[in-house]
């Protein structure tokens, strides 16, 4: 096996790590890897809502304009219902070049500019961490996320199956404990609110396939596991303030042609990396999450076809971009303003 942080991100660490030095890890994962000369990435969140299950003309011409302008290493959509009722679309787009980023958007920055109407709301979430600022794990080589603009993935890790694994894979974390500081802000321009999280804000994306499950697998997940996890991030989008978490969406991923593929993943900002780390290993909502999926994996064995992985990323705010055009209260980083 071999470390998650690449070779050319090790340094003498500073910070313990979780991980025993008689620690195996219980089933294979493996963690993305991106060419030495890759020294920052774009993760990009575009997204308008509305209080209609259809989506209003202006929401569509939205989307049609931005599904016309090529751009990024990869590129998805998503879409959920929000704490409010709202019916929201995300695309998704990551690049391995910020400088790229700034030229597409500099083409392209129309989704919070205005004017304001009425039936939809529009935000642009995005970060631009540095390659030590991020981890990445996965279950199996179907790539997700940031993973699609990799150059390939690892030999299977160490730092896995354990709790604080996550921390254990930000290079970063080796000399800085990345704890979150400062607070939430906000200014207002015209129809736009522009945010400035605290320090180190934290971002996971986490996510399942089950594409490829059948039979009493298929079963298991969506009666069984499924449930539950909804019901953990039904949690963290209404009450996740309270331990941290400042927005939660439970996303289905859209294929191609608009249809709801068998994907979804859990999209939230946290104020920071521990907040994150405490509700995973200790509230009663992500223990029942950890339950169910142990019970499954251990119950399909080598044969499950339940495809996992996460991305989780830690920055500053001057690595941020958050606007919010007409958008509900409760929207994104805008239920972390005081």
């Amino acid at each position: 096996m071999e470390s998650a942080i690449p070779a050319h991100l090790t340094v003498e660490r500073t910070r313990p790590t979780r991980k025993s030095t008689s620690f195996r890890p219980p089933y294979p994962s493996f963690s993305v890897r991106f060419d030495p000369s890759v020294r920052q990435v774009v993760m990009a969140y575009f997204g308008v809502q509305h209080a209609s299950a259809t989506p209003p003309s202006v929401a569509a011409e939205a989307l049609a304009r931005l599904a016309s302008a090529a751009g990024g290493a990869h590129r998805e959509r998503a879409r959920y219902v929000d704490e409010a009722g709202y019916h929201t679309t995300v695309e998704i787009r990551y690049w391995t070049d910020p400088a790229e980023f700034s030229s597409w958007l500099a083409d392209n920055d129309f989704w919070t500019a205005g004017p304001a109407a009425p039936e939809a709301g529009f935000f642009l979430e995005a970060v631009q961490p540095t390659v030590p600022r991020f981890e990445t794990l996965f279950s199996n080589d179907r790539l997700e996320g940031i993973g699609v603009a990799a150059d390939g993935l690892s030999g299977e890790i160490q730092e896995h199956g354990y709790w604080g694994g996550a921390r254990d894979r930000i290079p970063l974390a080796q000399k800085d404990l990345l704890a979150p500081s400062g607070a939430v802000s906000a200014t207002v321009s015209g129809d736009v609110v522009t945010v400035v999280p605290n320090g180190n804000l934290c971002l996971i994306r986490s996510g399942q396939e089950w594409t490829e499950t059948a039979g009493d697998e298929r079963q298991m997940y969506l009666t069984e596991v499924e449930p539950v996890l909804r019901t953990g991030m039904d949690f963290l989008r209404d009450d996740g303030l309270s331990v941290g978490c400042y927005a939660n969406r439970y996303l289905q991923v859209l294929a191609a042609d608009g249809s709801v593929a068998d994907k979804s993943f859990g999209l939230s900002w946290w104020r920071g990396l521990e907040d994150l780390e405490t509700w995973s290993e200790s509230h009663p909502t992500h223990v029942a999450i950890f339950r169910v999926a142990l019970k499954y994996l251990s119950t399909m064995g080598p044969a499950a076809r339940l495809r996992l992985y996460h991305e989780v990323t830690v920055v500053e705010p001057d690595q941020t971009r958050f606007e919010y055009l007409n958008c509900h209260p409760k929207t994104g980083l805008l239920r972390a303003v005081r």
